[in-house]
C-alpha cells in the first residue's frame, strides 16, 4: 500500500505525457490531411491526457490524506497534525503538486476543445489539438523529469514538517490557486486556435468566435483570483493595503492585463475586421506572460513569498518561453500579408479608435509593471547585486 498509491500517481503522468504526445502528432497531422487520421484517435489522446491528470491528482490528494511518509512531496510537505481540510489543499502547496494541478486544469481545458471538434474535416480544430497536446506534452516531460511528487523515500520517516504555515492559516488556500491556474491555463485556448489559426493561413474571425468562451472564462477566473489574492495579502500578510507589487503577483496581474486588451480588440475585429495582426500578436502575448510568470514563480529568481524554492523546472520553463515567443513571432510574420487587417479607425474619437486607446494604455500598463518587476532580476545578472 505504501508504494501502489505513489505508482498509480506515476502511471497517470506517463499516461497524460503518452496521450498529449499522440494528440500533438496527430492533431497537426489531422490539420494537414484530415483523412489519415480519424477523431476517435484524437478522443483517446484527449481522454488519456484527462485520465492520467485526474489519476495522479487523486493519487496525491490519497498520498496526503492517509499520511504516507514515503512519498517525498508528503513527507517535505504535510505532517500528521495537519487538517483534513489544508491536507487537501496542500496538494498545490508546494511546487510538484503545483505542476499536477496545472496539468489536472490544462487537460480539463483540451477535453472541452476535443468536445467541439466534430471530425477531422475541422482544420481550425484539429490544429488546436494540436498546440494543445504539444504544450501538454511539455507540463507532462516537466512534471515527470523535473518535478515528479511521487517519488519514494529509501527511509520514511515518522512525520512531516507539515505545510508552510501562510499557506495553512486560510480558507482562501482552498480557493485562490486553482481560480489562478484556471485563468492561467485557460489563455492555453486561444493561443492554440490562434497558432492554428496561422499554421493553416486561416484569416477572418473564426478563431476569435470559437474562444469566446473559453476567453472570458480564464479572464474571469483570472480576475476573482487577482482579487482573492489581494484579499488574502491584506487579511495574512499585514501589509496595510491590497497590493503591494509583490513581483509573483505581478506576473498573474501582467497577463491579465494583455488579456483585457485582447478581449476588447476581439470585438473590433469581430464587428469591423480591424486589428486582426494586434489580436494575434496580444493572444500570443498573453500566454507567453503566462509562461513567465510560471517560471518567476517556480524557479526562485525573484524574491517573494509567492515563489515556491528553487529547482530544476525553472531552465526549462525559461526555455519554453523562449520557443512559444519565437515560434509565435515568426508564424505572425510569415502569414504578415494575409492576417493584415484591410482598415483602421476613422478617428481616435470613434468608438474603434476608442478600442484602441483602451488597448495600447493596457499593454503600456502592462510592460511598466512587467519592467519594473524584471529589472532587479536582470540588474543582479547583469552587475551580481541586488
Amino acid at each position: 500500500m505504501t508504494t501502489a498509491v505513489p505508482s498509480a500517481g506515476w502511471t497517470g503522468l506517463m499516461l497524460g505525457l503518452s496521450g498529449s504526445v499522440v494528440l500533438a502528432v496527430l492533431g497537426f497531422l489531422a490539420q494537414h490531411r484530415p483523412g489519415a487520421v480519424r477523431r476517435r484517435q484524437l478522443l483517446v489522446g484527449a481522454g488519456f491526457m484527462l485520465g492520467g491528470s485526474v489519476l495522479a491528482m487523486a493519487a496525491l490528494q490519497v498520498a496526503l490524506l492517509t499520511d504516507n511518509f514515503a512519498v517525498a512531496y508528503v513527507a517535505e510537505n504535510h505532517s500528521r497534525a495537519t487538517s483534513t481540510f489544508f491536507s487537501i489543499t496542500g496538494a498545490w502547496a508546494a511546487l510538484e503538486g503545483s505542476l499536477v494541478l496545472w496539468v489536472l486544469v490544462l487537460s480539463g481545458f483540451t477535453a472541452a476543445v476535443m468536445h467541439g471538434v466534430r471530425d477531422t474535416d475541422d482544420r481550425l480544430g484539429t490544429g488546436a489539438l494540436g498546440v494543445l497536446g504539444s504544450v501538454g506534452a511539455f507540463f507532462f516531460g516537466l512534471v515527470v523529469l523535473a518535478g515528479n511528487p511521487f517519488e519514494i523515500l529509501a527511509e520514511v520517516p515518522a512525520d512531516g514538517p507539515g505545510p508552510n504555515p501562510i499557506l495553512a492559516d486560510h480558507v482562501l488556500m482552498a480557493v485562490h490557486p486553482p481560480l489562478l491556474y484556471v485563468g492561467y491555463v485557460g489563455l492555453t485556448v486561444p493561443f492554440a486556435f490562434a497558432m492554428s489559426a496561422l499554421l493553416g493561413s486561416v484569416a477572418g474571425v473564426e478563431w476569435l468566435r470559437r474562444t469566446r468562451r473559453a476567453n472570458l472564462t480564464a479572464w474571469s477566473f483570472l480576475t476573482a483570483g487577482l482579487v482573492v489574492g489581494a484579499w488574502w495579502s491584506y487579511e495574512v500578510l499585514g501589509w496595510g493595503g491590497y497590493w503591494a507589487w509583490d513581483p509573483v503577483e505581478n506576473a498573474a496581474l501582467v497577463p491579465w492585463l494583455v488579456a483585457t486588451a485582447f478581449l476588447h480588440s476581439a470585438v473590433v475585429q469581430v464587428r469591423r475586421g480591424m486589428l486582426q495582426s494586434w489580436n494575434f500578436v496580444l493572444v500570443l502575448a498573453a500566454f507567453a506572460l503566462t509562461v513567465l510568470g510560471t517560471f518567476l514563480t517556480r524557479s526562485a529568481v525573484v524574491q517573494s513569498v509567492h515563489s515556491f524554492s528553487q529547482s530544476d523546472v525553472g531552465p526549462p520553463l525559461l526555455v519554453f518561453f523562449v520557443v512559444v515567443v519565437v515560434t509565435g513571432f515568426v508564424l505572425i510574420a510569415l502569414r504578415a500579408e494575409r492576417i493584415a487587417s484591410r482598415g483602421g479607425p476613422e478617428s481616435l474619437a470613434s468608438r474603434e479608435g476608442m478600442f484602441l486607446l483602451n488597448n495600447l494604455l493596457l499593454s503600456l500598463f502592462a510592460f511598466v509593471v512587467l519592467l519594473g518587476t524584471l529589472y532587479p532580476v536582470v540588474l543582479e545578472a547583469i552587475t551580481d547585486e541586488q
